[in-house]
């Protein structure tokens, strides 16, 4: 028999403006405790280095939470030209130096326009990213490096918002990009375009899919009504969950297909797209889940809330 989780069935979704020093899962498992909720799911990392928009699934919306991790992302960041670091960002050791006294903003410019469009991009050995169960950045620690394939993205827009000139140069950029992007990266293949070295010394998530830091709520203000009010009264802040995957289709059942569809068998709807995912609702009713237009056009439910 399995164990019963302890804590709230609360569901929905919560943009977190998370913080510059914990990791998403230690900002997860603090949002996941103020809650008191029995499930939480975030979807995507941020860095410690890293704050922005974090959006942390409770409850029935963990089962959205690919397609967050799918989505596309913006960022704010800041390239620092001159200086290269062992981890690509302010943090590391300095691997090399050259001054940047003689960089342009139009060198910055046309340089980051290159960076716009589809191409290959290897992960950094400082990154979450997994290989054998064990995060690059641990085996990074040990001063241990491996083979990492390299990933198709694409950066939709890469734009410059302030340029400080110096021997130490600064470059503020705004990026729009596939999900698997590293800034950092990209960062330190920026520099080199210009012919420099050169690191990301911040960023900021500002949106992943259809949430941004306008939706956000930080940490300290969770805390600040938690202890006033206690765990219910930060439902407020929640998101509708079908909010996540309004990209797609909506299809609407009436009484006798939703109850044979909540069953796990495929029925037939009037009107329905020909083929894909779409989000399932009850007709005037609540949203049901996700489902997948089967060949013979019935729709199968894929992901169904409790």
């Amino acid at each position: 028999m399995a164990r019963r989780r302890k804590g709230r069935a609360v569901t929905g979704i919560l943009v977190l403006d998370k913080p510059i020093g914990p990791s998403s899962n230690q900002a997860l498992q603090r949002v996941r405790h103020l809650f008191n909720a029995a499930k939480a799911g975030h979807t995507g990392n941020l860095d410690p280095l890293a704050s922005g928009v974090l959006p942390v699934c409770l409850g029935e919306a963990t089962k959205l939470s690919q397609f967050l991790l799918d989505s596309d992302k913006a960022y704010d960041a800041t390239v620092t030209f001159g200086i290269k670091t062992t981890t690509g960002d302010s943090e590391g050791e300095v691997l090399a130096e050259k001054t940047a006294e003689l960089l342009t903003t139009d060198e910055v410019t046309a340089a980051l326009a290159s960076f716009v469009g589809e191409f290959d991009q290897t992960p950094p050995m400082h990154s979450a990213l997994k290989v054998d169960g064990q995060p690059l950045y641990k085996l990074a620690r040990q001063g241990k490096e491996v083979e990492r394939k390299a990933r198709r993205i694409v950066v939709h827009s890469i734009e410059m918002t302030s340029f400080a000139p110096g021997v130490v140069a600064t470059s503020d950029i705004q990026v729009s990009c596939t999900k698997g992007t590293y800034i950092r990266t990209l960062s330190e293949d920026i520099a080199e375009a210009v012919g420099l070295p050169g690191h990301m010394s911040a960023l900021r998530r500002t949106a992943t899919g259809p949430f941004d830091l306008s939706q956000s709520i930080d940490l300290q203000t969770l805390v600040d009504v938690a202890e006033k009010e206690g765990p219910h009264a930060l439902d407020q802040f929640l998101i509708d969950p079908e909010i996540a995957v309004g990209h797609l289709e909506r299809v609407e059942l009436n009484d006798s297909a939703a109850f044979y569809l909540k069953q796990g068998q495929p029925v037939l709807v009037r009107n329905a797209p020909l083929s894909g995912m779409v989000r399932i609702a009850e007709a005037g009713g609540p949203f049901l889940g996700i489902g997948v237009i089967l060949d013979d056009g019935r729709v199968a439910p894929k992901r169904l809330f409790v």
